[in-house]
């Protein structure tokens, strides 16, 4: 396949690195200023050297990306949310030029999902987004694998961060204000961690998730959303003393979505530890899913990509 990139974040340029190990060309990769472009394939090493450097990615304007000769739009633009600009313009463009789009963008998927299946009904292009929910961990491909009316809940952690800092308070015994800090120094946490330590990131993870299991009618607003800034260290004590912690747990079905820190057996599959992810699956037939692995990082979340290209027929 050849692919052009929007995105050149730790996700796009782990895409670009990678793509020629998956068989695919890149033909087209572009940040928020620049654009590298060649119906031949792009020089990806010196594009990146390009970017890391500070410089321009390339001499063409990003908006050039779509007159690019390419089979996939990869969309690894910034999540944003309300309307989901500009992934979802990205998106619909691409689908109207009946080219296939794979979105490591949330924002389309959890905020404008009707409009996007709609979008892709009337295309002979494909969308698929994996990479929105769990970073390498195949989430929506074991429940597209199971059919998504076979499963009943999706629940779990989806957030490293908050993960790490309730990890990290509970095995210390320190107070937030001091993990979250320590977080931040280690890299696991962003200057500005709002969105992962209020929910937000996990909570859009699961508006997804019910999107797939009730082919649409979810959004952020619709979800019942609460963070872990006011759980006291104290709580996890009195948790650990009867043999259970605490963690950001989201749930997903058919009627909604919540998000919010949740009691968990210690010993559970539900209690992973530091940055890492799971995701437990409730189906019909098969039973209880469970899986589990990083939920975040650029190539982490470019296999998730590069595994959804390779799902795509050839148009």
């Amino acid at each position: 396949m050849r692919l052009a990139i929007l995105g050149a974040g730790d996700v796009g340029r782990s895409v670009a690195d990678l793509a020629g190990e998956y068989g695919h060309d890149v033909v087209a990769l572009a940040d928020s200023t620049t654009a590298a472009i060649d119906g031949d394939g792009i020089d990806v090493t010196a594009a990146l050297d390009r970017k890391v450097a500070g410089d321009p990615v390339g001499s063409d304007a990003p908006g050039a990306v779509f007159e690019a000769e390419y089979d996939v739009l990869v969309e690894a633009t910034p999540t944003t949310l309300g309307d989901a600009e500009p992934g979802f313009t990205h998106a619909k463009r691409a689908l109207e030029a009946d080219r296939h789009v794979v979105l490591a963008n949330k924002g389309p998927v959890a905020e404008r999902y009707e409009e996007l299946r709609t979008l892709e009904a009337e295309s002979a292009g494909s969308v698929r987004f994996e990479a929105t929910v769990g970073g390498a961990i195949p989430v929506l491909s074991t429940i597209e694998d199971s059919t998504p009316q076979a499963v009943t809940a999706v629940r779990g952690v989806l957030n490293g961060t908050a993960n790490f800092i309730l990890t990290r308070m509970a095995a210390e015994g320190l107070d937030y204000e001091h993990v979250l800090a320590e977080a931040q120094d280690l890299g696991v946490a962003e200057a500005d961690p709002t969105f992962d330590v209020d929910g937000t990131d996990a909570a859009l993870k699961f508006v997804i998730l019910a999107n797939v299991l009730a082919d649409g009618g979810f959004s952020l607003e619709d979800a019942d959303v609460t963070g872990i800034q006011d759980v006291p260290g104290s709580a996890l004590d009195l948790a650990a003393e009867d043999g259970r912690t605490i963690r950001l747990i989201g749930e997903a079905t058919r009627n909604g979505v919540r998000v919010g820190p949740r009691l968990v057996p210690e010993k559970g599959a539900l209690a992973v530890t530091g940055t890492r992810n799971i995701v437990q699956i409730e189906t019909k037939h098969a039973g209880s899913l469970h899986n589990s692995g990083r939920g975040a990082g650029g190539p982490e979340t470019a296999t998730a990509v590069l595994s959804d290209v390779g799902r795509l027929p050839p148009l």
